[in-house]
């Protein structure tokens, strides 16, 4: 299994967030967990282009503090939603035996949503730990009902939605 973080940079997490406290608790919780039981983790970090606030060398771009990158784990950066838009993050995924994909971080409708439908493509199992991903309110949807609405109902045959004490277990396999 690989616990695939996706977008924890400072300039994306914010308490505007939907369930703000319980997202970025269980997400840390999560990321704490995998590093003591051996699951690899592995840090995407979206790049929006100069003059974004959200490039290389701009410190929105950086992971939030709380889930600073250990010594050997791999980072990757995407210019576009999908995590396997990067060749390299693609071609490391390819090579993995074990097709169990732990998918957490932001946002719901965009990066989680196109990396999730990518990962299916390509015979991932992918599981969704039960409070991991969030959102913003937007022009057509709160954050909450954008997040039930992905994770209840867009991906409802794609993934393995768990309640987060069975991911917990699920990284003990």
């Amino acid at each position: 299994m690989i616990l695939l973080v996706i977008d924890m940079q400072k300039a994306l997490v914010d308490e505007d967030l939907y369930a703000f406290d319980t997202f970025l608790d269980s997400t840390v919780r999560l990321v704490d967990a995998a590093r003591k039981k051996g699951v690899e983790v592995i840090f995407v970090q979206h790049d929006a282009g100069p003059g974004s606030g959200l490039s290389a060398g701009d410190e929105g771009f950086e992971i939030i503090d709380l889930l600073q990158p250990k010594p050997g784990e791999k980072v990757f950066v995407k210019n576009i939603n999908s995590c396997f838009g990067n060749k390299e993050f693609k071609a490391y995924m390819e090579q993995q035996e074990d097709k169990r994909l732990m998918i957490i971080g932001l946002q719901t409708n965009y990066c989680i949503d196109a990396t999730v439908k990518s990962a299916f493509e390509r015979g991932f199992d992918v599981i969704i730990p039960e409070g991991t991903n969030s959102t913003f309110d937007n022009d057509y949807m709160t954050g909450e009902t954008t997040v039930r609405y992905y994770n209840e109902d867009v991906w409802e045959e794609l993934v393995d939605s768990v309640p987060l004490e069975e991911a917990f277990e699920m990284m003990g396999q």
